[in-house]
């Protein structure tokens, strides 16, 4: 599959962060690249604003005036986030596998967004209505 431009978003209008995880096992150093690329095969774009690897690096991936691919048909005004983790290291069950340099830039990230758009709603994506997934693995509404 070949890589779209993903469509433009006004910033003005962005209302929702959801954070997810990338479903790879605990301690598998995996690299927002590889994550990017997985997406693009996937949906023809880069899934996600920012992908936090293990070490806590928060990698920009994708502008937050480009739409993602993160949330089904939800996308329009919504940052998404993505942690390396969220599945044991036999790769079977989620869990949570943040690190605590990835906990620590989550936080920051979801500091630096509530005060860029005052009323944004932070949740994970299992958060949203009709989603039947584990992701990302922790409770987003207690943990941050």
């Amino acid at each position: 599959m070949t890589m779209t431009t993903p469509a433009y978003m006004d910033p003005k209008k962005i209302h929702s962060l959801t954070l997810h995880c990338a479903a790879t096992p605990e301690g598998r150093d995996v690299k927002a690249a590889t994550i990017s690329q997985w997406d693009i095969a996937k949906f023809g774009q880069v899934s996600y604003h920012i992908v936090v690897e293990l070490d806590g690096s928060a990698v920009r991936t994708l502008a937050d005036d480009r739409r993602g691919a993160h949330v089904g048909g939800k996308n329009t005004g919504n940052i998404g986030i993505c942690y390396v983790g969220g599945v044991d290291a036999q790769n079977k069950k989620p869990k949570d596998t943040r690190t605590e340099a990835q906990k620590a830039t989550l936080r920051r990230l979801v500091a630096e967004y509530r005060q860029r758009y005052p009323g944004i709603v932070v949740r994970g994506h299992r958060d949203w209505p009709g989603v039947a997934k584990a992701c990302p693995s922790f409770d987003v509404a207690s943990a941050l």
